[in-house]
């Protein structure tokens, strides 16, 4: 999980670095048609075996995901990539929210202690003006929550699809999607939804490079993320998942980023508190 972190770490880097050359939105669409290409290719020898039955949720797993992405890479080409995975870190918090609002779960009193302390995290990341929180402060939050019903949704869905099929929900809405989204964009004036829309900007010589290191990072982060879960107790492994902090902020340091401030510490450190204690309640089943 430790190397998973820091191949997530260092796919925001390749990002960020694209970010400057192209839309969040293009930047997206390559992060995803990697995973469609790898999901095809194990479809040749081994076909999906399940028996569906519902459709409707599995392209709202595929939005969702979709659209917490777009908003996380966005932030990541517009605030410190600490901060960016730190927003996107909170998807535990909602989903121990979810569970109780939509599944009934039961939320100890711990429970309700870690979300109190998360959401404290937020503000401090965020330093609203008065009660106000800018664009990048409410998508952060957005691709936290997005995420969190994507997943609470996943859980429903491992009982009738192939996890194929429910990953390929995700990188095909994820392709599909931006290529749609770009083709409209030279017809749609709206600056205040830079997040959403974009016009496809071809690649050019070292940018390519980026792309397939981008893909890559984040392939090995999946494939070892998976491996990890598989090898040991999910609280452990979603504990030591938040190392992808660290490393996001330490490599960010070094392609400009600035040193967090002690009020982002705090942030980051309630934040993580509460997603370790979240995580760890879930697993002793309390």
């Amino acid at each position: 999980m430790l190397f998973a972190s820091f191949m997530f770490a260092l796919m925001g880097v390749f990002a960020k670095l694209l970010s400057q050359s192209m839309p969040s939105l293009e930047v997206v669409f390559f992060r995803n048609v990697f995973g469609v290409v790898l999901i095809a290719a194990t479809l040749v020898k081994k076909p999906m075996n399940h028996r569906g039955g519902k459709p409707w949720l599995l392209f709202f797993r595929g939005m969702m995901g979709f659209l917490a992405l777009l908003a996380f890479f966005y932030n990541i080409a517009h605030i410190p990539l600490g901060d960016a995975m730190t927003y996107s870190k909170t998807s535990p918090l909602f989903t121990a929210l979810f569970a109780w609002l939509i599944l009934k779960e039961k939320m100890t009193p711990a429970g309700w202690a870690a979300l109190f302390l998360g959401f404290a995290g937020i503000v401090f990341i965020a330093k609203p003006s008065g009660l106000m929180l800018d664009k990048t402060a409410w998508l952060g939050i957005f691709s936290g929550a997005g995420a969190a019903l994507a997943y609470t949704a996943v859980r429903e869905l491992r009982n009738y699809y192939d996890t194929r099929a429910i990953v390929l929900s995700f990188t095909g809405i994820g392709t599909i999607g931006p290529l749609i989204l770009m083709a409209v964009s030279p017809y749609v004036n709206l600056p205040e939804l830079d997040m959403i829309f974009g016009e496809f900007i071809l690649p050019e010589g070292g940018v390519w490079l980026y792309v397939v290191a981008m893909g890559l990072f984040a392939t090995l982060a999946q494939y070892y993320m998976t491996k990890a879960y598989g090898a040991t107790q999910a609280g452990i492994v979603g504990a030591v998942s938040y190392s992808n902090i660290l490393f996001s902020i330490l490599l960010g340091l070094f392609i400009g980023d600035p040193f967090p401030d002690p009020y982002t510490w705090l942030g980051i450190s309630l934040i993580v508190t509460a997603g370790v204690v979240v995580v760890s309640i879930k697993r002793g089943g309390r």
